[in-house]
């Protein structure tokens, strides 16, 4: 391992430490508001939130479009796929902001067709961030990777560590699916939806507010691209640096 690749690992291990991390009094405190009104919000509701968001994750996953992206030549060295990274985060970054200042300055018709654009931004950048990282995102296992780093980066404080656990021992996490494109459905859509809505519902609000609008809505989204940036870049770091084929594991004991 050169030693960019031990700076890089060394991060990794701190990631680690923040994504184990017990929630916070605030986190606790959010949480505990957000349930009472979830619970107010009547389940044929939630049921129709839960399946249109499951058909657009499930179209983006098997879209033409987004699986044939090609990786970048995997002679490129780590420090290389970063710059790349940080490239196309960045552009992926002002685009959501201008979807997010667009809806926002229409108020609120436009401001709910942003939950289905601001979805498709962030799962073709997912897809991308994927490629450049060296996964075959043809590949549907590859792709079932791909919304564990997005429901990681969305997840309940109270659920992080579990969903991190998911991602960091995918050897075993992917027997849970069986070899079939179709097996995604058994995923917990419902608590997927619902850790994805209460992670944006509040800024989202604000951001139909008149006047604010367009404001809110480009600060929401550039912020929410550059969260799912930084989870999707150390999990995709730590694909890399732990796959076998390339004999880069940091330590056998341990995923991290």
């Amino acid at each position: 391992m050169n030693e960019y690749e031990q700076k890089v690992a060394q991060e990794l291990k701190q990631w680690e430490i923040e994504m184990c991390k017990r929630p916070s009094l605030w986190n606790k405190a959010t949480k505990s508001v957000q349930t009472k009104i979830n619970e107010k919000i009547p389940q044929k509701v939630h049921d129709v939130i839960t399946a249109s968001m499951k058909q657009m994750i499930k179209a983006t996953l098997i879209g033409s479009k987004y699986t044939t992206k090609r990786t970048i030549k995997f002679t490129a060295d780590l420090r290389e796929r970063d710059y790349k990274f940080q490239d196309r985060l960045a552009f992926y970054k002002k685009t959501a902001a201008v979807e997010g200042a667009g809806t926002g300055a229409g108020g609120i018709l436009l401001g709910l067709a942003d939950f289905p654009l601001l979805l498709g931004i962030k799962m073709k950048f997912l897809f991308e961030a994927a490629s450049i990282y060296g996964l075959d995102v043809r590949d549907y296992r590859e792709r079932i990777f791909i919304l564990h780093v997005f429901r990681l980066a969305f997840s309940d404080p109270h659920k992080r560590k579990e969903a991190y656990e998911k991602v960091v021992h995918w050897k075993e996490t992917i027997k849970e699916f069986p070899e079939h494109p179709n097996s995604i459905d058994q995923l917990n859509w419902q608590d997927l939806q619902q850790d994805y809505r209460d992670h944006i519902d509040l800024i989202k609000m604000l951001q139909m507010v008149p006047g604010l609008g367009a404001i809110v809505g480009a600060y929401a989204n550039y912020h929410f691209l550059d969260d799912l940036g930084q989870v999707a870049k150390n999990c995709f770091r730590w694909r890399l640096l732990t796959d076998e084929k390339n004999k880069k594991i940091i330590n056998k004991k341990h995923p991290l």
